[in-house]
């Protein structure tokens, strides 16, 4: 179930991530793709490490979508390097990056995750 203020709670998390830059220990597309389901659910899940990231997002118990009908506030997966994002609108995802937030098409993912 999505918390009743998820938008504006997803707004500010974009906000904030919008020019915050990757750093393999304490940002990046894990801890983004978590605090991006806190924002849309109120809540973190409990996720258990796998040894890859769609494994691992499996763990969090939210089903599987193609990517084309994720809708926003969802998490998907790109490849190439394998890295989770979260679902914009018009068909984007926002993924971490060296100087901050960067889109890209939806098409450019394999799998993802309906969030609430």
């Amino acid at each position: 179930m999505r918390h009743p203020g998820w938008v504006a709670r997803l707004a500010a998390l974009l906000r904030e991530a919008e020019t915050r830059a990757f750093h393999p220990r304490h940002w990046n597309c894990a801890m983004f793709a978590l605090a991006a389901v806190e924002a849309v659910t109120g809540r973190c899940p409990r996720v258990h490490v796998q040894p890859d990231l769609a494994a691992s997002a499996d763990s969090a118990g939210f089903p599987r979508v193609a990517p084309l009908l994720a809708r926003t506030g969802d998490v998907a997966l790109a490849s190439a390097p394998d890295r989770l994002g979260v679902v914009l609108d018009a068909g984007r995802v926002a993924f971490v990056g060296p100087r901050g937030l960067i889109r890209a098409p939806i098409t450019d993912c394999t799998i993802a995750w309906r969030i609430g």
